[in-house]
């Protein structure tokens, strides 16, 4: 996965004083010189809670023996998480002002720890399993970059097994690299030839051995000229973007970390302005719990707005799971509420503070720090801390000595609707563990895998989460399973009689910049039938048999009964849908009416045994044959509303 750079790595080290220490090359303690930690772009960097040592350690003891993991992350140092581009989800581990390891998890194996040169080194005072002994002929080698051999094996615990993240020791258990098995202990001894072991981390290191201890409160006072340089700086944003902006302002508080910030920012800066708080109704019960805590203990004015009762789980048994690539629970549940709240309290707009910050995303770095929403009409949003990194927010909030979502504490580095399908696995799997909203979800989608025939594995790997699976998940389910993704998507064969009706959820979507309209259709639809006809409206035209999905330019239309039309304005996304459905009625259900073919002006349609066909050659995308179609509205008037359970 590459790496993106999405702002400056801010986090340093005083290795006199063993603290980190952001912006500054010069200690605010000691006046030592710092040194920057190299993290892997993002360079995001958040305290490790008790629940992410925990997690480390436990890893670690499992794969190196018992008393490991206290060696790596000793009681009293300050332990940094760092989170680094990855399949699913990978987070890069700080002690001690070095990194590590990593902690990665792997589609249907879960978490793995991967030793870097300084983890090998504290790991290997306590290492008593998953080491290779390699031959003392074979280190020179190895420290070339080169891979341990077979023949060069001298020993390997007998639990080591293809796949495994190993230490390679010499003979005298000196750590001489880490790397990932590619044999059995028992083939890496008995073995001639072919790679042991494929090195990773080998370049020889001094151990980074500091037996400073502190707490969080040290940290704190060790970077508080720095909390109180940005805190400053943020105060005088919000004062003169109020001034500057004839609007009621208010702060846009989610519960997370980055919107709590920006609350205790107002209050700093003196500002009587309302909360608003979105009850997208698919919160963690722990988040609205939080929400109401905050305005209480700071006697805050609340301004909340509900979804409606029914918006997700109403909806959802039509349009079935939301996904990366068809997020209609935008619109149901957070667009509406949001636009709702702003028309009944500020009619004539808001400026809205929000916990914006460009390390978080590609859209969001690109933003500027004030911008006009396009989903929300009447609001000016504002971050005043877009250019803060996460340690930034949590030295502030811990300087303040704020309570804030118990979620972080549990393994959650950002906070959202409990189902988000732009979660990582891993963070759905912690929530499928302790919330009390996940019964209500796992209920639904094993009832869904069962309605449409799908095997466990659709839910277990979250390919819910995708119309149409990115190549690194296809890649990865195949390496876990040695099946495609196409063999877990397949749903049960499904009538395709009937008239067709279409259901649609539209808006400006708070998650992917742009217009876009989700639709899901009564019934199945054939794609080979529709694609010659999708020629009318645009020129690039790809259908992809494997995965039943057809292009059209702006269109994307599903087998299994869905449509997903995106433009930059609403006007054009309107009139793309209506087309759509059109071309879908007209390929599927055609009564031989022949208005269509009456309308084409370049004979591109024509009549074949009473239905409508078409020369694909011949569509110069002039769009003339759209108009008024009697199967359309019979489709529309017949059919029973799309049902997915």
């Amino acid at each position: 996965m590459g790496a993106m750079i999405l702002g400056k790595n801010h986090l340093r080290w005083c290795y006199s004083c063993n603290l980190p220490i952001m912006e500054s090359k010069l200690c605010p303690v000691c006046g030592a010189e710092t040194k920057e930690i190299e993290l892997t772009p993002p360079a995001d960097a958040r305290p490790a809670f008790d629940h992410d040592i925990s997690l480390v350690r436990g890893l670690v003891d499992d794969d190196f023996g018992e008393g490991a993991g206290k060696a790596l992350l000793p009681d009293g140092h300050i332990v940094l998480m760092s989170k680094a581009p990855s399949v699913d989800r990978m987070d890069e581990v700080v002690v001690d002002g070095a990194i590590v390891g990593a902690i990665r998890y792997d589609i249907g194996n879960g978490w793995k720890f991967i030793a870097r040169m300084q983890g090998a080194l504290r790991i290997g005072k306590k290492l008593s399993k998953g080491y290779v002994v390699c031959d003392a002929g074979a280190v020179k080698f190895i420290k070339e970059s080169k891979n341990l051999m077979a023949p060069g094996v001298n020993d390997a615990h007998p639990d080591v097994k293809i796949g495994d993240e190993v230490i390679i020791v010499d003979p005298d258990m000196n750590v001489v690299a880490t790397g990932n098995a590619k044999m059995s202990a028992e083939e890496m001894k008995n073995s001639d030839k072919g790679v042991a072991v494929k090195t990773r981390w080998y370049k020889t290191e001094e151990f980074t051995d500091l037996q400073i201890e502190h707490t969080w409160d040290d940290v704190v006072a060790a970077n508080q000229s720095i909390i109180d340089k940005r805190v400053n700086e943020a105060v005088g944003f919000m004062k003169n973007t109020i001034e500057r902006n004839d609007l009621p302002a208010a702060v846009s508080f989610s519960g997370g970390k980055d919107s709590l910030a920006c609350l205790l920012l107002a209050l700093d800066a003196g500002l009587d302005i309302p909360i608003l708080f979105i009850d997208t109704g698919l919160e963690l019960s722990e988040t609205v719990q939080h929400v109401h805590d905050v305005v209480k203990r700071h006697g805050l004015t609340l301004i909340e707005e509900k979804a409606p009762t029914d918006a997700f789980f109403g909806n959802v048994r039509f349009f079935g799971p939301p996904a990366k690539d068809f997020r209609w629970c935008c619109k149901t549940n957070k667009l509406g509420p949001t636009v709702a709240a702003i028309n009944k309290n500020f009619p004539d707009g808001v400026l809205s503070f929000i916990g914006q910050r460009k390390y978080e995303s590609e859209a969001r770095s690109e933003k500027p720090r004030v911008w006009r929403n396009p989903w929300t009409p009447g609001q000016l949003g504002a971050s005043p801390i877009q250019n803060w990194c996460a340690m930034h927010v949590w030295l502030y909030i811990f300087s303040k000595k704020e309570p804030f979502n118990v979620w972080y504490t549990r393994g959650l580095d950002r906070i959202g609707c409990f189902l988000c399908p732009a979660s990582d696995l891993s963070e759905l799997e912690i929530i499928s563990k302790d919330s009390d909203r996940s019964p209500q979800w796992n209920k639904f989608l094993s009832e869904y895998i069962e309605a449409n025939g799908l095997p466990v594995e659709w839910k277990d790997f979250g390919l819910w989460r995708w119309k149409n699976a990115p190549p690194s998940i296809r890649e990865e389910v195949k390496k876990v399973t040695g099946k495609d993704v196409p063999e877990f998507t397949k749903r049960k064969a499904v009538s395709d009689k009937g008239p067709i009706a279409m259901k649609v959820q539209e808006g400006y979507s708070p998650c992917v910049i742009g217009y876009s309209i989700e639709a899901a259709l009564s019934r199945p639809i054939d794609l080979k039938k529709l694609k010659p006809f999708t020629h009318a409206i645009g020129w690039s035209v790809e259908l992809d048999e494997e995965n039943d999905i057809l292009s059209a330019d702006y269109v994307t239309f599903y087998g299994a009964g869905s449509i997903i039309c995106k433009a930059n304005v609403e006007k054009d996304a309107r009139i793309r849908i209506d087309e759509a459905f059109q071309l879908v009625v007209r390929s599927e259900q055609c009564i031989g009416c022949g208005l269509c073919v009456a309308r084409c002006t370049p004979k591109a349609l024509y009549m074949k045994d009473g239905k409508v066909e078409i020369h694909e050659d011949e569509c110069i995308f002039c769009k003339d044959c759209f108009g008024p179609c009697p199967a359309v509205k019979f489709g529309a008037d017949a059919a029973d509303a799309v049902d997915l359970i």
